[in-house]
Parts: C-alpha cells; sequence; structure tokens
C-alpha cells in the first residue's frame, strides 16, 4: 500500500492505514508542543511534560477503545476475540478525550506548572487529529468510481462490476492463502444477511474457482457474491497492493470509504451506518 498511479485511492502508507497514521501523528505533535511550552515555561519539566501527555494519549486511546466496544456492544459480544482487534479503527474520541484530560488533571494535582503545557499539547493533538482526519475525505473525493470491469462468477459466467450499481455496494478484495482474509468471511456472510439493500461483493485476488468452492464449501460459507479476478485488475484499478481491503460505494459509484485489514461486526457495521444509513435487519 502506498503511493500509486494518478486517480488511485491511496488508503494506506506503506502497510499503515491512513487513520492509523494520523493518530501517531498527532500524538508526537501534542507531544512536542507540551515540551515546547514547558520548555518556554519551566525548562526543569520539559521532559516530563512529554512524558505526561503520552501517558495521557495512551490512556485516552484505551478509554475511547472501551467507550467503541460499549456502543457496539451486541456485536463484539457475538465475537469476544474482535474486542482486541484495535486495527478495526474502533476508537470513540468523546470518550477518550475527557479521559486524556482527568488523567492530565489527577497527575498535576501537586505538579500545577506541568498542567498547560500538558492541556495545550492536547488541544494541539486534536486539531491535528481533526486537520488529518479531513485527509482521506478529500482524497475519496477524487477516486475513481466503482470500476467498469468484466470479471467472472464461480460458475463462470461473465457480469460486471457496473452491474451493482443502483445501491450501495461493499466490495471486498481478497484470498484464500490470506489468513485475516479468511477470519472476516463470517462477518461478511453475516452482513450479507443483515442488511439487504446492500450488495456485498467478494473479488478474489488470481484464484482459481476449485480452490475458492473448496474454501467456501470447508467454512460452510454461502457468500451469493463471489467473483474471480484472476489477473489482479481491480487492484490495480483501485490502487491497493493489500489484502484484504474493503470498499465501499455509494448507489452512483462512488467511493465513499474504504478499510485496510480485517473487518470485525462493529467496524462494518459501523461504517455501514454512518456512510449509507442501514441498520441491521437480524441480531448478531
Amino acid at each position: 500500500m502506498g503511493f500509486e498511479k494518478p486517480g488511485s485511492f491511496m488508503s494506506g502508507v506503506g502497510p499503515f492505514p491512513i487513520a492509523a497514521v494520523i493518530v501517531v501523528v498527532a500524538i508526537f505533535f501534542a507531544w512536542l508542543t507540551a515540551r515546547f511550552v514547558a520548555i518556554r515555561v519551566l525548562d526543569p519539566s520539559a521532559k516530563r511534560a512529554g512524558a505526561l501527555v503520552f501517558d495521557a494519549a495512551i490512556i485516552g486511546l484505551i478509554a475511547a477503545r472501551i467507550g467503541y466496544i460499549a456502543l457496539w456492544w451486541p456485536e463484539y459480544v457475538a465475537s469476544p476475540w474482535s474486542m482486541l482487534a484495535i486495527g478495526d479503527g474502533g476508537f470513540a474520541w468523546w470518550a477518550g478525550l475527557p479521559m486524556a484530560v482527568l488523567f492530565v488533571g489527577w497527575r498535576t494535582r501537586t505538579q500545577a506548572a506541568l498542567r498547560r503545557p500538558a492541556l495545550v499539547g492536547i488541544a494541539v493533538g486534536m486539531l491535528v487529529w481533526a486537520g488529518g482526519s479531513a485527509v482521506p475525505e478529500l482524497l475519496r473525493k477524487g477516486a475513481p468510481p466503482l470500476p467498469d470491469l468484466a470479471l467472472t462468477r464461480l460458475d463462470g459466467t461473465p457480469v460486471s462490476l457496473e452491474a451493482y450499481r443502483g445501491q450501495p455496494v461493499v466490495v471486498n478484495l481478497w484470498a484464500t492463502w490470506c489468513p485475516p482474509c479468511r477470519r472476516e468471511m463470517p462477518v461478511l456472510q453475516h452482513a450479507q444477511e443483515a442488511y439487504s439493500e446492500v450488495s456485498f461483493v467478494l473479488v478474489n485476488q488470481r484464484e482459481s474457482a476449485q480452490i475458492i468452492e473448496r474454501f467456501l464449501e470447508q467454512e460452510a460459507l454461502t457468500m451469493s457474491d463471489v467473483l474471480l479476478d484472476l489477473s489482479g485488475q481491480v487492484m490495480q484499478a483501485v490502487g491497493t497492493r493489500a489484502l484484504p481491503t474493503t470498499l465501499f460505494y455509494d448507489a452512483e459509484g462512488r467511493l465513499v470509504d474504504s478499510h485496510m485489514g480485517e473487518l470485525t461486526r462493529a467496524s462494518l457495521g459501523s461504517t455501514l451506518q454512518r456512510r449509507f444509513g442501514v441498520a441491521a435487519a437480524i441480531d448478531p
């Protein structure tokens, strides 16, 4: 994953999702700002101010994760181990920010001079995060639409991705040799059953129908739209090199969101609700 040909959508920097990179950059600026303010105000405590901001960031991220899990509790209960899958991007800033500020207040109750540098650092970090979070949206505006590519179904019937326009479409790029792809298959099957107003299209990369059918049978999966991409043309068209990658297109074929890495029920449900305004029709 990385910078691709013009017109493609960049959903990551190297192997890392853009969202994760933005968080790291925001924490760095928060730390740097706290140290700068501390040096200007109280030189001996500069290092302690930076360390305090870093600790607050960790506490805030933990609280944000817990808040997100609480928000999507039914989905996480259905698959408890997914609570540890922080790669799903499940963090609630409204839970993390107050906890980070409270932590700073508690830690500086006897060191009031450190409070201002730490809080200024947190404020700058949040501004960087908010500004950086707009980057993926801007990139998506220039992303190509749902590719008009000719693929085939498992039975050899030709089909174009364009045929799925008219309703929201989730395109999942996967392969049977990819462990996270295999793990997220039950999530996608559940979504296919729970969100009837959305098409879930699984575009397999460079594998034969026999391999795919054997995998689906072994895992007792009954996905309705599994397509063959024997040349990997879809990955090239959307500008990604990582599996799994999931792309979300609206009814007009415009890219509205993307996810690099393994999906969880919570992360998928959150994106479907946020982008398409749909809710699950069946319990998790």
